[in-house]
């Protein structure tokens, strides 16, 4: 399946972006489709896996065929590769993956793109070979999202095609009190919150000291978010940062027992535990609106008041 808009004469070629399924089963190919039309219509030049639509239980084929769809990729090195959509299924291959291969595709300049399963992709490849990958939408879950859904939104469109151009240079987003004037610099890591915390003392874990670890969850009780923040804190990740910041943790259902304790109760607790600055606000996980973050890149966090900046370059 592709998908392709030439350019104008004079112009340079389209940007080439493969779409790939290494994780969860694509239910339905209508958002591949529809995702494939919109980059195309965004000026990549469009092709769909082979193994994107593929089906084994829950996940996008069996590991051997999720693992293939991966050194496909990783060999053709198109500008972009982004995942179909995560879910499950990564953590099964991190200690089969030929990491060299992914390594020299991201030098060679592929931007490999996801959230959520795909943390473990970032982390993988970051705390074996280093190289820059990118947080940042799902082809079927943001630019597959049907008009009835919201399509897609302005600001993961804006920031997704800006950085894989190379032009987006810092993103800013408003947080809480008691932060104004902090100002740090150091690797800007993490992802998903339960991956983060699956890959603790394996080698897919990296040893980042005094980073900058974004984190953010889906389908999450605030009290397991709290007991999983608290992990990496007794684990010493979280002493070891220069700052973490939260994105969204959403879709959690209240329980009779909470008795009025919530997420701001849990982030309070864990705060009550470091000494490291923890910041929320920051517009990314499983929402419709996120922006695109350079794994593994050196970064700056600066606030002024309650406005937040994380630069990179």
């Amino acid at each position: 399946m592709t998908a392709a808009a030439g350019p104008p004469h004079g112009q340079s070629p389209p940007r080439s972006l493969r779409i790939y399924s290494p994780a969860g089963i694509v239910r339905s190919v209508v958002p591949l489709r529809r995702a494939a039309a919109r980059l195309a219509a965004l000026g990549f030049a469009v092709e769909v896996d082979e193994s994107a639509a593929a089906k084994d239980q829950r996940f996008a084929g069996d590991d051997d065929v999720r693992l293939a769809a991966i050194h496909r990729v990783a060999s053709a090195r198109p500008d972009v590769a982004i995942a179909s959509r995560g879910g499950y299924g990564l953590t099964r291959l991190l200690d089969r993956i030929d990491w060299k291969l992914v390594s020299r595709s991201v030098d060679a300049g592929t931007h490999w793109v996801g959230h959520s399963d795909l943390t473990a992709l970032h982390l993988g490849l970051m705390a074996r070979r280093g190289g820059i990958t990118w947080a940042g939408p799902l082809a079927c879950d943001d630019f597959g999202r049907s008009a009835a859904d919201g399509g897609v939104d302005e600001v993961t469109e804006g920031c997704f095609t800006e950085a894989m151009a190379g032009e987006l240079e810092a993103i800013g987003f408003r947080t809480g009190a008691g932060f104004d004037g902090l100002d740090v610099r150091g690797r800007l890591w993490g992802g998903n919150l339960c991956v983060v915390n699956s890959l603790l003392g394996t080698a897919s874990f990296p040893r980042v000291r005094n980073g900058i670890l974004f984190l953010e969850d889906v389908n999450e009780h605030p009290y397991r978010v709290e007991r999983n923040l608290l992990q990496l804190h007794q684990a010493g990740v979280l002493d070891d940062q220069r700052a973490v910041v939260l994105g969204a943790f959403t879709a959690w259902r209240k329980s009779p027992n909470d008795r009025g304790y919530g997420l701001a109760d849990a982030i309070d607790r864990v705060r009550a535990a470091t000494s490291t600055p923890i910041l929320t606000g920051l517009p990314f996980g499983h929402v419709p609106t996120k922006v695109t973050l350079p794994v593994g890149a050196t970064a700056r966090l600066l606030v002024d008041g309650r406005q937040a900046f994380i630069a990179w370059r």
